[in-house]
């Protein structure tokens, strides 16, 4: 690769570290802020310094936060009997936008994934059967975990440790999504929606 001024350079590699992004995207999204003005540049680097010193993590649920607790967890009209276990801080505001859970979440911080030494010491399994033990309103506890190999180890891993604590251990439904085809779908998501078949 040809060799740019340091700048470009430092701002390339630390582009290059995000999810998804190789060096040539990386420096695509370089030449692109290089053609935007000075203010722009400044709007943008005050909400990324912003984000490092305002945002903390909730010492409760593990969500991201602006203040000490999440509004979640300080909101008494939640369902504090309800507790929905997900990977990640983002997945909730997937399960938010859906009106259809008004209970509490705990926040694993990823999934088990041994080969890449993300083991239960990793996550936050400590933490989350902690909370189920002191905090002992939790009636319902949901795993709503992704449904790929790492999550489907979790899940398993949790339900072994968790199912004596608590009174009901439940996981997300599976099945076909809206608009699919039977011919594109896999035989586990085809079985699981034979299995969680409903009566019309």
């Amino acid at each position: 690769m040809r060799r740019f001024p340091e700048p470009i350079t430092n701002l390339v590699a630390a582009f290059a570290r995000l999810p998804g992004v190789g060096p040539k995207t990386a420096l695509r999204y370089v030449f692109y802020l290089l053609q935007q003005p000075k203010a722009d540049l400044e709007v943008m680097a005050r909400a990324l310094i912003q984000l490092g010193e305002r945002i903390q993590t909730c010492p409760r649920c593990f969500t991201y936060t602006e203040a000490q607790m999440c509004e979640i967890c300080l909101d008494p009209k939640r369902d504090s009997k309800l507790l929905c276990v997900v990977e990640e801080a983002r997945d909730i505001a997937t399960i938010e936008s859906t009106g259809g859970f008004n209970g509490l979440y705990h926040v694993m911080g990823g999934s088990l994934n041994p080969i890449e030494g993300i083991t239960q010491d990793v996550i936050r399994f400590r933490e989350l059967k902690n909370r189920i033990e002191t905090e002992p309103g939790i009636e319902e506890v949901i795993l709503a975990l992704s449904p790929t190999t790492q999550g489907e180890t979790t899940i398993l891993f949790l339900q072994k440790q968790l199912a004596p604590l608590v009174r009901s251990l439940t996981r997300l439904a599976r099945g076909l999504p809206m608009g699919a085809t039977l011919e594109f779908a896999d035989e586990v998501t085809l079985g699981d929606a034979l299995k969680g078949r409903r009566k019309l």
